[in-house]
C-alpha cells in the first residue's frame, strides 16, 4: 500500500476526532437552551469528552501492541458510534456527558491506533512526511465540521449531529474492516507477560527525549483545545457573530493548518523536523503575544481573528513534526508510545481545558492569557528540541 493510501484511510479515522470535537460548536446555545443549562456547562461536555479520549488511550495502546490494531480500532469504532447514538437521544446534561465519556473511550481507541500503524509502517522523516500527509487529508473534517454541524441544526436539531457521528463511524468500520487491513503487512505481536502491558509505560517515561515531545505536544494541544472550548463564546457571544460567519472563520484556521502542513512537508526535504518544529512553535507564541495586545487594546474581531488563525494554524506543522520525534524510539512499542502521547496530550490538555471554563471568567482576555501561557511552556521546551535528538543513540 502506497503512503498516499495509508494517509487517506488512516486520515478518515483521525477525522473522527475533529467532528466529535467541531462539529457541535455551533450548537452550543441551542444545546444550553434546550438543556436549560449555561454555555459553559455545555462547555464541559467538550471537555470531560477529551479526557476520557486520553486516559482511554492509556488502556488501548498497549492493547493494540499484544493483540494487534485491527480489534482495537475497530472495536473502538463501535463504541464509539454507539456513544454518538445515546448522547443524541440525550434529555439532560448528566445523560448527555456520561455518553460522551462512552464516546470519548471509542475515541480513544481509534485515535491511538493511527499513530501506531504509521510507526509499524516507517520511521524518522518519512514518519513525519506520513504523518503531514495524513494531517493534510483529515483536516477536511475540522474545516468541514461546524458547517455541517449548522447544517444538521438548519435540516432539524442538534441531536442529528450525532446521528451522523453515528453513520459516519459504522460506514468507517466496513472501509478499514474490509479494505485497509487485508491490504496491510502482518506484524508480530508482543508476547511477554501481560504485566509488561503496564511495565512498558515505565520505558517511555524514563525516555527524556519522548518526554520532551510529549510536554510539547500537551502545551500546543492545549492552546487549540481552549481556544476551541472557548470559540462560541469568542465570536458569538463576545463578537455577537453569526453562526455561519463562526463556521467560516473557523475552518480559516484549518486552512492555515493545511497551508503550513503542506509547506512542511516540502521543507523536511532540506531541514531536520526537530529544526521545523521549533520555528512553528516559535511562530505560535508570536500570534499569540500578538493576540494579547489586542484583547488589551479591544481591537475589532478580524484583528482577534487573524491572530487566532495564526496560532492555530501553526498546529498543521507542530504535529507531524512532533508526533515523529515522540514515537521514533520505541519501533516495537508504537502502541505504548502513542498511548502516552495521546493520553497526556488529551487527558491533561482537557484538565486545561476544563479548568479554564471555571477560571477564565467572562473576558476575552483572560481565554487568550491562558492559551498564551501554555505557548509559553511550549517555546521553552522546543528550544532544546534539535540538540536533544542529536545526542540520542540511532534506534535500533
Amino acid at each position: 500500500m502506497s503512503h498516499f493510501q495509508l494517509a487517506v484511510f488512516l486520515g478518515m479515522t483521525v477525522a473522527l476526532g475533529p467532528l466529535a470535537l467541531d462539529a457541535y460548536l455551533p450548537a452550543f446555545p441551542a444545546i444550553a437552551a434546550d438543556l436549560g443549562v449555561s454555555m459553559t456547562d455545555v462547555g464541559l461536555t467538550l471537555s470531560i469528552y477529551v479526557g476520557a479520549l486520553g486516559i482511554a488511550q492509556l488502556v488501548g495502546g498497549p492493547l493494540s501492541d499484544r493483540y494487534g490494531r485491527q480489534v482495537i480500532l475497530l472495536g473502538g469504532l463501535l463504541i464509539f458510534g454507539f456513544g454518538a447514538w445515546m448522547v443524541a437521544g440525550a434529555s439532560s446534561l448528566d445523560g448527555m456527558l456520561f455518553w460522551r465519556v462512552v464516546q470519548g473511550i471509542g475515541g480513544a481507541f481509534c485515535a491511538v491506533s493511527v499513530p501506531a500503524i504509521v510507526r509499524d509502517q516507517t520511521h524518522g522523516q518519512d514518519a513525519a512526511r506520513l504523518f503531514g500527509l495524513i494531517g493534510l487529508i483529515m483536516f477536511i473534517a475540522p474545516a468541514a465540521a461546524p458547517s455541517l454541524g449548522a447544517g444538521m441544526l438548519a435540516l432539524g436539531n442538534w441531536h442529528l449531529i450525532f446521528v451522523m457521528l453515528t453513520v459516519y463511524a459504522a460506514l468507517l468500520a466496513l472501509v478499514l474492516k474490509f479494505v485497509l487491513f487485508p491490504r496491510l503487512p502482518p506484524r508480530e505481536r508482543l508476547k511477554t507477560p501481560l504485566r509488561t502491558l503496564v511495565t512498558n509505560y515505565a520505558l517511555v517515561l524514563r525516555h527524556a527525549t519522548t518526554m520532551r515531545f510529549i510536554g510539547l505536544q500537551v502545551l500546543c494541544f492545549s492552546v487549540m483545545l481552549v481556544f476551541i472550548t472557548h470559540a462560541s463564546f469568542i465570536y458569538q457571544e463576545w463578537f455577537g457573530l453569526s453562526s455561519g460567519h463562526f463556521a467560516g472563520l473557523f475552518a480559516a484556521n484549518i486552512g492555515l493548518m493545511a497551508i503550513l502542513n503542506l509547506l512542511n512537508r516540502r521543507l523536511l526535504l532540506t531541514f531536520r523536523s526537530t529544526v521545523l518544529l521549533r520555528a512553528g512553535v516559535l511562530l505560535q507564541f508570536a500570534a499569540l503575544l500578538v493576540l494579547v495586545a489586542c484583547a488589551l487594546l479591544k481591537a475589532p474581531y478580524w484583528a482577534v481573528a487573524a491572530c487566532i488563525v495564526v496560532a492555530v494554524g501553526c498546529m498543521g506543522a507542530i504535529v507531524p513534526n512532533n508526533m515523529a520525534n515522540a514515537l521514533e524510539y520505541f519501533p516495537r512499542l508504537g502502541g505504548t508510545a502513542s498511548a502516552m502521547l495521546g493520553g497526556a496530550q488529551f487527558t491533561l490538555s482537557g484538565l486545561v481545558s476544563a479548568l479554564s471554563t471555571r477560571f477564565a471568567g467572562d473576558t476575552l482576555l483572560s481565554v487568550v492569557v491562558i492559551m498564551a501561557a501554555c505557548s509559553l511552556g511550549a517555546v521553552l521546551l522546543a528550544a532544546g528540541a534539535p540538540g536533544a535528538v542529536a545526542r540520542e543513540p540511532a534506534t535500533v
